[in-house]
């Protein structure tokens, strides 16, 4: 079974959220054709004027995909606490602000990016983020959960992100990792300062409370995905240049935070 304290098991996870997103694409592609079916022709007339190994076949999958589907469905844990708008918007409102206090209380003690970091991350980021980001090490030591972890809770939200197995945490444009920088770890710090610095900090925030609310776990937010998803990408091929910006407008455009 995967651990999400697994960075390796992390990838995993990651990838196999992007794989349902396009089974899903296609599955509704097999629902729009049926649907085509289903108002052209009669139950009657496509038993018997189909061909019939075609049929057979398509029924087949049909069966197969709803007794898997209904599996999964039968093992997965209970939906988190549906709260009112105004308790969504309260807590939106919450992270924000803490987002913005970390980022002031640990600029001061940022340092910018070494002349190597930035050669080696030039390829995916732009300068301009690249000049603008900090970085601070706590070299083992962790950050305290979040005042309003406590009412969360109180609210029976569970599953809340835990800062304290987390190898870094980006706080609008500065990076603070647990121990030392791995620059697997700064890449997937950078993804998230790229969508801050696109989305804004109160959209980004919006996004991640009410995905987070909507999964129940914080590693299948759309926003934490697509960061793993890029880090994975840049893990197994550091020297094929792409542009996470690019990547994370087009996310953008299609609605898929």
């Amino acid at each position: 079974m995967y651990s999400w304290n697994d960075p390796d098991d992390r990838v995993a996870i990651a990838q196999m959220n992007a794989d349902l997103r396009h089974a899903q694409l296609d599955l509704l592609s097999a629902q729009c054709a049926t649907d085509r079916l289903r108002l052209r022709f009669s139950v009657a007339d496509l038993a018997r004027y189909c061909e019939r190994d075609v049929l057979r076949k398509t029924i087949g999958t049909a069966v197969a995909l709803h007794e898997y589907y209904m599996s999964i469905q039968s093992e997965m844990p209970p939906d988190s606490v549906s709260l009112p708008e105004p308790r969504v918007v309260q807590a939106v409102k919450r992270v924000s602000e803490y987002l913005g206090s970390q980022r002031e209380l640990f600029f001061a003690r940022g340092v910018p990016l070494g002349p190597r970091q930035k050669e080696a991350l030039t390829p995916f980021f732009s300068p301009a983020l690249l000049e603008r980001v900090r970085t601070v090490e706590l070299h083992g030591r962790r950050l305290p959960p979040p005042p309003f972890y406590l009412e969360a809770l109180e609210l029976g939200i569970e599953n809340l992100p835990s800062l304290t197995h987390m190898a870094s945490l980006t706080f609008v444009d500065v990076i603070v990792f647990s121990d030392l920088i791995i620059e697997r770890a700064l890449f997937h710090g950078l993804v998230h300062a790229v969508q801050f610095q696109i989305l804004g900090v109160e959209r980004y925030t919006d996004l991640f409370v009410r995905a987070f609310l909507r999964t129940n776990a914080h590693f299948t937010v759309p926003l934490e995905t697509h960061a793993f998803s890029l880090e994975s990408k840049f893990a197994v091929a550091p020297d094929r240049a792409f542009s996470v910006e690019e990547q994370v407008r087009l996310w953008v455009r299609e609605g898929r935070y």
